[in-house]
């Protein structure tokens, strides 16, 4: 009875459970492909009739071991309590060839339901959960585009097999849902506070309220907002039932936290606390408010980013060409910084126009500048001088950009509002202790987490001073925010670094006519001056050639020239390990534009060799190693990074999620608490990856594809646009064997 199907997807689904989210996925794969055949399985039988009867499913089969032989692909849609009972039939079935996967809301409970029947998890199974949903239950309340814009997270396992997940991934992005991928554990976490805690609440205040003796005056007077907050107490109960002993650790956890709160608000109104109150109401305005732009933001940026979920590479390639990567990074956010404190306008070339320049674009829109484009690489800024920025109208979300983040916590300091400067998950979790102890030194008033991470709210009216402040590790993000902040603060501000740091800011200081001290690893400025617009050049950014660099050094036959690099040589260690390691390359063309010194680097293929990276190179090509790692992996022997510490705290632990997908590469990679230690030489195998969202980390592992024998999945790519809008059309149009999967 199978049907033929031409798009290369599963030509028969079984959908188990009929309610509402297995009669809309029924629906969408009907809707999405004719030619697939959908089978129904329920335990009502008047369910299976009515799902038939309503063009749900193409036909129903009251025996489930027939329906599972007549599948490619199995969909568990019940409740949490009856995945463990449905498991003990299938294990019943010949399961070879197939693929399985569920919509439970409770990943754990799901994966171990699985162990205890099968005795390890199948490898042919892949949990997921589509976070959407309906107050509506039954096969009635089935709805085509019930998915579509939704997301969809699957949970694999290290041993759930990769083309099983790109089945699923497929079928769900078939239905216009957009796919992501979590942990187990962290899935459930993410859950119990996002989707269960506001079921359980509003369920316990209709259970108060229908108790209560006046609840037909509460019912009838009740506003909009009373009926958009209990609408969810429509839903199944027994499902809700299900996930409550299901996913019980994690909801205890959150009901806790929230009746923690609860008692804390109640105590304030009890005992009059006025402060408390109004902190408390504060802080929960501006949590609103940070999730409000978190959404209008990430709607923003829907025309820049990459929308890559996953990248596919397959093994080979040869690189060749001439090509120009984005823009600087570091002198994109400084040009937009300064020029709008300039008097005049600024015109920037070359913007890159990344998600983290973006992000800095957009709070100095917020701020009252009058910024136009970026246009082909093109921005004009009509500078409001130093003292002309006005107070936005919510907290300025600055995504994922670190950079943006230390060195605005510097110019905000000493403006006469107050001003609070949000982040993304990854940023959120950054530390902020670094930039924000030695502005207090200043006099800044600046409040963060328990543990020194964004926000950060920043008082204003703060009269600074300068300090002089010898740095205990070297960052250029630090020195630069606190030259910043020393623009307005009264007297010699001064930064001694115990190594070199990326000089990008004092140079452009000079560009906009702002007097800087450099004498030796002490750089200084006095408070009180202005800046003059000019015009900026941004050169492509080393970090991102970095990755050409690497990918022509290591893929045989490779020969490629990328134009217009920043070779500033507080950026350019990149270079010099490469060369050490025996790397073919060459500059030509050696300039300088707009104060920054440029070249033309051509990269030929070479046998690279490992080596101890020198201590002194380390700080100059911190953002390049992980694509550098890659280098070491197909280098002959044994390569030793140390005193890179500071790669644990970027975008995510570096170290560690490189060494993590270099083992699964099959290469010989020891983390260490400031770097690694990589035994290279030998073959690089394929296998999926997680980038854990860094930009950077993706990017490396789709270099590593090049040397790879069979093909590498990486996961949570996303982010990719942060640094390198387009870097996937790029790579291909150079000869990198990669795409976006489906």
């Amino acid at each position: 009875m199978k049907k033929q199907n031409d798009n290369a997807l599963a030509s028969s689904v079984l959908v188990i459970g009929l309610g509402l989210i297995g009669s809309s996925f029924a629906l969408a794969l009907k809707r999405a492909s004719a030619d697939r055949l959908i089978i129904g399985y329920d335990r009502q039988r008047a369910t299976m009739k009515e799902a038939k009867a309503l063009g749900v499913v193409d036909y129903c089969q009251p025996s489930l071991p027939e329906a599972v032989a007549q599948a490619d692909v199995i969909f568990l849609s019940v409740p949490m309590l009856g995945m463990e009972p449905v498991f003990e039939q299938l294990a019943q079935c010949d399961l070879s060839g197939k693929v399985i996967t569920d919509a439970g809301s409770c990943k754990g409970a799901l994966v171990s339901a699985a162990r205890s029947v099968f005795g390890e998890v199948p490898d042919n199974l892949v949990p997921g959960h589509p976070i959407a949903g309906s107050e509506q239950s039954g096969v009635k309340a089935g709805r085509a585009d019930l998915f579509f814009a939704h997301h969809v997270i699957l949970t694999p396992l290290r041993q759930t097999n990769p083309q099983a997940v790109t089945l699923v991934q497929q079928l769900w992005e078939s239905c216009g849902a957009h796919v992501n991928f979590m942990g187990v554990d962290h899935h459930d976490q993410v859950l119990a506070l996002t989707s269960h805690l506001p079921h359980f609440i509003a369920f316990s205040l209709m259970d108060s309220l229908v108790g209560d003796k006046e609840s037909h005056d509460v019912f009838r007077y009740a506003a909009g907002g009373f009926r958009d907050f209990t609408r969810i107490a429509g839903s199944n109960p027994v499902m809700w039932h299900d996930v409550a002993i299901s996913n019980k650790a994690a909801v205890l956890t959150s009901l806790d936290m929230f009746s923690a709160g609860l008692a804390e608000l109640r105590s304030a109104i009890e005992n009059s606390n006025s402060q408390t109150l109004l902190e408390t109401f504060e802080r929960a305005r501006k949590g609103r408010e940070h999730f409000a732009s978190l959404l209008t933001r990430k709607h923003a940026m829907a025309g820049k980013k990459d929308e890559l979920a996953v990248l596919v590479t397959r093994p080979g390639g040869v690189l060749a060409g001439e090509v120009r990567v984005p823009g600087d990074k570091s002198i994109s956010h400084r040009a937009v910084m300064l020029g709008a404190l300039a008097q005049g306008t600024t015109v920037v070339d070359g913007f890159l126009e990344g998600e983290d320049a973006l992000a800095t674009l957009a709070a100095f829109k917020a701020l009252g500048v009058d910024i136009q484009g970026p246009e082909q690489g093109r921005v004009t800024i009509k500078g409001v001088g130093m003292r002309g920025l006005k107070k936005p109208e919510g907290s300025l979300y600055l995504g994922n950009a670190g950079t943006a983040m230390r060195l605005m916590a510097g110019l905000m300091a000493p403006q006469a509002f107050d001003v609070t400067l949000t982040g993304d998950e990854s940023l959120s979790n950054r530390p902020m202790g670094r930039v924000t102890q030695p502005l207090a030194d200043m006099g800044a008033m600046i409040a963060t987490e328990d543990k020194g991470t964004p926000p950060l709210r920043i008082t204003g009216g703060q009269s600074l001073k300068g300090i002089h402040y010898n740095l205990p590790m070297a960052s250029a993000q630090v020195q630069s925010c606190l030259l910043l902040a020393g623009m307005y603060a009264r007297g010699q501000t001064s930064v001694t670094t115990p190594g070199i740091v990326r000089d990008h800011t004092q140079r452009m200081l000079r560009g906009f006519g702002y007097q800087v001290d450099v004498d030796g690893q002490v750089v200084s400025l006095h408070g009180g001056g202005t800046l003059k617009a000019t015009a900026i050049d941004v050169p492509a950014d080393v970090s991102s050639a970095a990755f050409f660099m690497v990918a022509a050094s290591i893929a045989e036959g490779s020969d490629i020239t990328l134009t217009h690099v920043g070779i500033n040589p507080t950026r350019a260690g990149v270079v010099d390990i490469l060369r050490l390691m025996g790397a073919d390359i060459t500059l030509s063309d050696e300039r300088l534009v707009g104060g920054e010194p440029v070249a033309d680097i051509r990269v030929k293929s070479a046998p690279l060799k490992g080596i101890d990276i020198p201590h002194e190179l380390v700080p100059v090509a911190i953002d390049e190693f992980p694509a550098l790692l890659v280098a070491a992996a197909c280098a002959e022997g044994k390569t030793v990074l140390t005193g890179a510490k500071e790669l644990r705290v970027k975008e995510s632990d570096r170290i560690q999620a490189m060494a993590d997908g270099l083992r699964i590469l099959g290469v010989d990679a020891e983390p260490l608490p400031d770097g690694m230690i990589v035994n290279g030489g030998n073959p690089i195998g394929g296998g999926t990856v997680d980038s854990f969202g860094d930009h950077r980390i993706a990017m490396a592992f789709a270099v590593a594809g090049l040397r790879a024998t069979g093909g590498v999945r990486i996961l949570d790519a996303e982010n990719i646009g942060t640094s390198f809008p387009g870097f996937v059309a790029l790579a291909a149009q150079v000869g990198m064997r990669i795409a976006e999967e489906g």
